[in-house]
């Protein structure tokens, strides 16, 4: 069976090593500091999904690193809150906030997405959660939260990474959840929560692909800089993040555990 490995204090506290830079710009080709499946390409289509303007206010929900908002903020021109329980992430956040100029836009607020977030009622007008969910069993509460904090009409997009759509060992289900807490789950249960929310569901689209190539060229831009990342990590941890990651691409590569992309839309009462 495989142990647990810190693919995110990993990638969050050594943020800055050249080293993680120079896998991230062969992972992604375009580095906006993102440690998921996203890609810039990936990610300009979806948040076109959402009619952001430079007035619109979005949260984003598990920011991680913080690169995904300060890349929304860049692209879009509107103000992003992201929240996240890792530290590291955080203080990452911040940093290319600063970086980019964007630290009256960008806003990073350390909180548990489990709990009750730490905003009023209506306060933004999207969520995005890009491939966080995943780490999240309690939807239903989860969705009533981000629910509450949209403004009537407003949107949610969110990722899912581990929906299952074929046979998946038990070593296989170890690997792939190696990383932290998962809730693996089956097509059709995201549709039917995201609509016992409250929310009309405007479309669920497979984006498996997307996962299948950067877990790829993830794997193998950390192997051909196993020399510079040994240190940082230690032997445990960059073998633990090899096997992860070799096992994802296998498993999306055969469509076993497939990713999906949800926009979910609140209604408008006041219309």
């Amino acid at each position: 069976m495989a142990s647990s490995v810190d693919l995110y204090g990993t990638a969050y506290g050594n943020f800055a090593a050249p080293a993680l830079g120079q896998v991230r710009r062969y992972t992604y080709g375009e580095d906006f500091g993102q440690s998921s499946w996203v890609t810039a390409d990936e990610y300009r289509r979806l948040f076109q999904l959402l009619d952001l303007g430079p007035d619109h206010h979005v949260l984003d929900v598990g920011c991680g690193s913080g690169g995904p908002a300060v890349f929304l903020a860049r692209e879009v021109g509107c103000r992003v809150t992201g929240v996240d329980v890792n530290a590291a992430g955080i203080e990452a956040g911040l940093g290319l906030a600063r970086q980019a100029g964007l630290g009256g836009r960008v806003h990073f607020r350390r909180a548990d997405v489990r709990d009750p977030l730490p905003f009023a009622d209506g306060a933004f007008d999207a969520v995005v959660c890009m491939d966080v969910i995943c780490h999240l069993l309690d939807r239903g509460t989860l969705f009533g939260e981000w629910r509450r904090v949209l403004r009537p009409g407003g949107r949610v997009l969110y990722t899912d990474p581990v929906v299952v759509t074929g046979f998946v060992s038990k070593e296989e289900f170890a690997a792939r959840g190696s990383t932290g807490d998962f809730a693996f789950g089956p097509p059709g249960e995201n549709d039917r929560l995201v609509r016992g929310a409250g929310f009309e569901l405007v479309f669920a689209e497979d984006v498996t692909e997307n996962e299948a190539a950067v877990s790829g060229r993830w794997h193998d831009a950390r192997g051909r800089r196993a020399a510079e990342l040994i240190p940082l990590e230690g032997g445990e941890t960059f073998a633990g993040l090899q096997r992860f990651l070799a096992t994802v691409h296998r498993l999306t590569r055969e469509r076993r555990l497939s990713r999906f992309v949800y926009l979910g839309r609140k209604p408008d009462d006041r219309a």
